[in-house]
């Protein structure tokens, strides 16, 4: 920092408020300190200053080692979004969200003094360990338990189930079946309570829950069930990995997508639209729920102080070639 001072003529005091983004630096003078911390590629070392000042630019983040495609999503938003405004992440991915790894992971964040902590935590598990995160500590929970008083933010999963569910009621169906994803899930409740209610308010009749995980391989399974169910003219699948089941069965059992069956998915992964027919299904705002993230996370580490805060992200209906009327 000294060098960087003498070469651009000015104190050491005045290059770490540039380092710091102090508003007290004129525009000229942040430029010159700029093009010298450039020019002798000088790095600030964030332990040191955190040793210094108590605070750290490090994000925990604790999410479940997955290749679901919206937990995957999530996490790549969100360290994107963090990265660019000036933090570094520190992911400890567990193998489940039981209470053991989910501590251990929590207890190696804490050793590193940590900013604030950000848990992906669509599962009912992750409650016992999240009560027990220090209240100094800036916590905010994706996709967690609605009924948290911790900071949340989470896509609107009943308002993308009910989108879903009209979308083929519109289409003319008079009703839809529903292939669900775990029911721990909250993600999973979420996408069932929003089907549930575009049914009751169409008056359409509610049939039986399909139970799966949010593989193919068990959109698959439930596809060949409904591929022998004659009256079944349109499904919601709860992801769109479990619609790509559902169309392989379908096909193998001469029924065409959507002549004889619509569908619709969740998640809009990149090969949705690729699917044969392309996929109608629901686009979550995963860029914004980061965004919502860091919001929150920044709003307790600058005031020290949880205020239960929460936001819900709409999200929308991607139409493409899967849905038409019954026959």
């Amino acid at each position: 920092m000294i060098d960087v001072a003498r070469l651009a003529g000015v104190s050491h005091q005045t290059v770490s408020r540039v380092l710091n983004d102090h508003p007290n630096v004129t525009e000229r003078t942040r430029l010159r300190v700029r093009a010298a911390i450039a020019e002798l590629g000088y790095r600030p070392n964030r332990a040191a200053r955190a040793l210094v000042t108590g605070k750290s630019h490090v994000i925990g983040v604790i999410a479940q080692s997955s290749t679901l495609y919206g937990p995957a999503s999530t996490l790549a938003a969100f360290a994107q979004a963090a990265t660019a405004s000036g933090f570094t992440i520190s992911v400890e991915s567990v193998r489940t969200l039981e209470q053991g790894p989910m501590q251990e992971a929590v207890n190696r964040h804490l050793d590193q003094r940590i900013a604030g902590l950000v848990v992906i935590a669509p599962v009912d598990s992750a409650n016992e360990v999240l009560d027990k995160v220090p209240n100094d500590i800036p916590l905010v929970c994706i996709d967690g338990d609605p009924q948290r008083s911790t900071e949340l933010v989470t896509v609107d999963q009943e308002v993308g189930g009910y989108l879903a569910t009209k979308h083929l009621l519109e289409a003319g169906h008079k009703t839809v079946w529903h292939v669900s994803g775990p029911e721990d899930w909250f993600d999973s409740r979420g996408r069932i309570a929003g089907w549930r209610r575009a049914l009751r308010e169409a008056g359409a009749p509610i049939p039986p829950l399909i139970a799966a995980d949010w593989s193919a391989a068990s959109g698959y399974h439930a596809g060949q069930m409904v591929a022998r169910m004659n009256e079944i003219t349109a499904i919601f699948a709860a992801n769109d990995h479990l619609a790509l089941g559902l169309l392989r069965a379908l096909s193998e059992h001469g029924k065409r997508v959507p002549e004889d069956t619509s569908i619709v998915g969740f998640d809009d992964v990149p090969e949705a639209e690729f699917y044969t027919p392309p996929l109608t299904t629901i686009r979550p705002d995963f860029a914004e729920v980061a965004a919502a993230t860091l919001e929150l996370l920044r709003a307790q580490i600058d005031s020290g102080a949880s205020r239960g805060q929460r936001r819900v992200i709409p999200p929308s209906l991607v139409a493409r070639e899967s849905v038409a009327p019954p026959k």
